[in-house]
């Protein structure tokens, strides 16, 4: 096939994603000229809906941003809080809020992983299709989810939207009885998990660009402690966030894009295994050994092999906490409300999740930040587009086009999420250019 020189695309509804959003790119005399990621979720204010309202209202409100993302959205804002009126969570409670995460981690993976990645790996449309031709396979993803969303409800009370976790401490906490059914439930799905991870590391698709990968490093494959650490050589504290991340306008989008010191970033389940890959559980890098040799990498599609590995350890570490550790009863601390601003960072399944959250003297919220992953991945996006395209031009339009909705796919983006801000208000700072 010759060389396409002028081309027009358009993918109004990029397929299998969490949200909406469509794609335009604009080739001319065999230059890509225009490649535009167009977030079109309505917004929904949430930044603007919380300003006005008692601080312990506001988990329960932003849990409301996305479903998929609810338990990170409780966590960041907790955590946001709990920062500002100077609480620390008590060991216990850090290991509840950790457990929840996995839980996260286990049933949203699998989500896009089942769900939304394997047809492309498997030739077929959707999942539909492969229940007639894996039916076991299929029949893996929904208890692979399963098993995340029972140790949700565990911690938490519901899978989505929980209801235990409050700021302080823990209205509930798990008893012995459902401890040991949720460690069963977690164990029967592991051999199933790890056949994911094989089915990702043996996958063919590739795409590489050197770019900045970026997430928490700490002491723990935890999701919820650390600094901030680039591929560049980046090491900030959590409190120091908004002094080098930089607001990109978009306008055709209705989400804010970011910029880190002025250039584009990932964030997510790749950046997390190129960096912190030897902090995962003993026994998810035993069983995994062979799938971790292929990180650090900057294959795009090792995304998703990252994402499955990090099911493993959601399940091995979740067993061993729940193994070694009882749960007693959570004594509500005292809130005293005060002028404050706190700030929240943890690792959401599809990276760093940013809040800031300041409250006057009678603890009601003044202002709310909120940086989702998906805005961060925006930019980086849009550039891993452009050279996708530039190198696939011999194609036919309908080849390319499935080569760029496979690509974002890959990046496992949650436009549900990144189209709630109304606009980023920086308290009386420009941010950087």
């Amino acid at each position: 096939m010759s060389h396409t020189h002028d081309l027009d695309i358009t993918i109004d509804q990029i397929s299998k994603i969490e949200g909406h959003a469509e794609i335009s790119v604009t080739v001319r005399n065999g230059e890509v000229t225009d490649v535009k990621l167009k977030i079109n979720e309505n917004k929904r204010f949430y930044t603007q809906a919380v300003r006005g309202k008692p601080f312990v209202s506001v988990p329960q409100l932003v849990s409301r941003i996305c479903g998929t993302c609810s338990v990170a959205h409780l966590n960041g804002s907790i955590m946001a809080l709990e920062n500002g009126l100077g609480l620390s969570p008590s060991p216990q409670d850090q290991l509840l809020r950790e457990l929840s995460m996995h839980g996260l981690m286990v049933r949203d993976h699998a989500m896009h992983l089942y769900f939304f990645c394997l047809p492309d790996e498997m030739n077929a449309d959707s999942v539909m299709e492969l229940a007639k031709t894996n039916h076991d396979l299929v029949h893996e993803a929904f208890h692979v989810k399963g098993a995340g969303n029972a140790l949700s409800r565990l911690v938490l009370g519901r899978a989505v939207h929980g209801l235990f976790a409050q700021v302080g401490y823990y209205s509930q906490t798990p008893s012995k009885e459902q401890i040991n059914e949720v460690i069963k439930e977690l164990k029967e799905n592991r051999d199933a998990a790890l056949r994911l991870c094989e089915i990702f590391y043996n996958s063919k698709f590739e795409f590489e660009r050197t770019t900045n990968f970026v997430s928490l490093v700490g002491e723990r494959f935890d999701y919820l402690t650390g600094e901030i650490h680039s591929s560049l050589g980046l090491c900030i504290s959590p409190q120091m966030y908004r002094k080098h991340l930089d607001h990109v306008v978009k306008p055709y989008s209705q989400a804010s894009a970011y910029a880190l010191e002025g250039k584009d970033y990932m964030t997510g389940a790749l950046p997390r295994l190129n960096m912190i890959k030897d902090k995962l559980h003993p026994d998810t890098q035993k069983s995994c050994h062979e799938y971790l040799k292929v990180f650090p990498s900057k294959n795009i599609f090792h995304n998703n092999l990252a994402q499955a590995i990090e099911i493993v350890h959601g399940i091995d570490r979740s067993v061993e906490i729940l193994e070694t550790n009882e749960f007693k009863a959570d004594t509500k601390p005292a809130l005293i409300p005060k002028k404050s601003d706190g700030i929240g960072l943890l690792e959401a399944p599809r990276g760093n999740l940013y809040y800031l959250l300041s409250t006057d003297e009678q603890g009601h919220v003044t202002f709310a930040d909120i940086i989702t992953p998906s805005s961060q991945n925006q930019i980086n996006m849009e550039n891993d587009l452009r050279k996708l395209i530039r190198g696939n031009l011999d194609k036919s339009r309908e080849e390319i086009e499935f080569e760029m909705e496979k690509l974002i796919r890959a990046y496992d983006p949650c436009f549900s999420c990144a189209s709630h801000f109304l606009k980023v208000k920086w308290n009386g700072q420009k941010p950087a250019k």
